[in-house]
């Protein structure tokens, strides 16, 4: 049995996040022997979506962490008692809960996420972040609001170049023409929809009207559940959506995509079904500054050949600037040194894959899959997040939740 003192120690050193000052006592992990976590480091965990990738998600928030209570919508035959639950807000109620690990289809991952934040818990959320656009500005809203912690389960921009990202973040060149490429590996065809199936009984042990949650209450069928759900944008956005995070987190840090988005999206795909997820070539995306960022499927159509990779090395980018700017960039600090999750909940420093650049990282590939559904090219304004001059693709940046659900 936990003892009070150290109950309290850690509830003070988690209420530095709101206070600034970690005044609890931590007990060395070599008195205790063995690499024991000792009570006062030791933190209530729950995780919330237990099939495919939960115990991974969870397992990734490091050491330190118990296991304290499960949530999942299959769990309707042996829920609701203190270790298993079906509805995600029981969890949230506890006051034993520190953190939260998410692994929910990522319909779910923005209302559970500011939820979780709101009732005082820091989180871990498999990656996409969010289903949309306007669902990211919210979770990094509450991240600041509430002064939690929270990382994407993806970990790439821990092995970033530090140099190019100091190229990009001093603010020393205003314009660029490089371009990146990126091929490939985003199971594209593996993760498309059907467009037509029939209809099955719900299994007696799923609660189908929670799994659906805030998007559209549709009939029944397992290849709407389990992996397959990213084949539907009802749940996630295909292929694209489910990969990009793991393909993109590194070269966003680098080349500090993660500090605006693209203001021009050109798509080249086939029609898009309203509700299936389906096949696309490619998309080129271009900010402000002449970067340009390209996504290649390599699984439908001819291969991408518009634009050749270039300027994308350290040297290159140096080049690219004045004798008098690389020494100021060379006076200025270099960037600060990434915080894993286990450290930031303990410190109450910023996590590396925070909402705020994950929101950024996500944008890229949401506002591919709007230009891939409308099939046109799109304008995107970084500063208010929304689409210019296209009501209809920027209804796919906020989309409705169906009730009660809503951020």
């Amino acid at each position: 049995m936990k003892s009070q003192a150290s109950d309290i120690s850690r509830r003070q050193f988690l209420g530095t996040a709101a206070v600034g000052v970690a005044s609890a006592t931590i007990v060395p992990r070599k008195v205790l022997g063995r690499g024991e976590t000792p009570p006062s480091e030791e933190f209530g965990g729950a995780l919330i979506g237990c099939g495919g990738r939960g115990r991974g998600t969870f397992n990734s928030m490091g050491d330190g962490i118990r296991l304290l209570a499960e949530c999942d919508v299959r769990f309707v035959d042996r829920a609701d008692n203190k270790k298993i639950y079906t509805d995600y807000r029981r969890v949230l109620e506890r006051k034993d809960i520190d953190v939260v690990a998410i692994a929910t289809p990522p319909g779910w991952h923005a209302l559970m996420s500011v939820a979780a934040m709101a009732a005082g818990k820091d989180v871990m959320c498999e990656k996409p972040m969010t289903r949309f656009i306007s669902e990211g500005r919210a979770v990094a809203e509450a991240e600041k609001r509430y002064g939690r912690i929270f990382q994407i389960c993806t970990f790439g921009r821990f092995g970033g170049n530090q140099r190019l990202r100091k190229i990009f973040e001093s603010g020393l060149l205003d314009k660029c023409d490089t371009v990146r490429i990126l091929r490939g590996g985003v199971k594209v065809k593996q993760w498309s929809g059907r467009v037509v199936f029939d209809v099955r009984a719900v299994p007696d042990n799923l609660d189908w009207e929670m799994y659906c949650g805030p998007a559209p209450l549709r009939p029944y069928h397992p290849h709407r559940f389990g992996g397959t759900h990213r084949g539907y944008w009802d749940y996630e956005g295909g292929g694209l959506a489910d990969m990009a995070n793991h393909h993109l987190d590194r070269p966003a840090y680098e080349y500090g995509r993660d500090l605006t988005a693209p203001v021009e999206i050109i798509p080249h795909a086939p029609v898009a079904h309203p509700e299936a997820c389906g096949m696309w070539g490619w998309c080129e995306l271009k900010y402000a500054d002449g970067f340009t960022l390209v996504l290649d499927s390599g699984e439908w159509g001819p291969a991408y050949d518009r634009l050749q990779e270039k300027n994308t090395s350290e040297r290159d980018l140096l080049n690219m600037l004045s004798e008098q700017d690389r020494q100021k960039l060379d006076e200025m600090p270099d960037p600060e040194p990434l915080v894993r999750f286990a450290e930031a909940i303990r410190t109450r420093k910023q996590a590396g894959g925070n909402a705020e650049v994950t929101q950024r990282v996500a944008t890229i590939y949401h506002l591919a899959n709007v230009a891939f559904r409308c099939n046109r090219p799109l304008k995107f304004d970084p500063v208010t997040e929304r689409i210019v001059g296209d009501d209809e693709a920027d209804r796919l940046v906020n989309q409705p939740m169906r009730a009660p659900w809503v951020l």
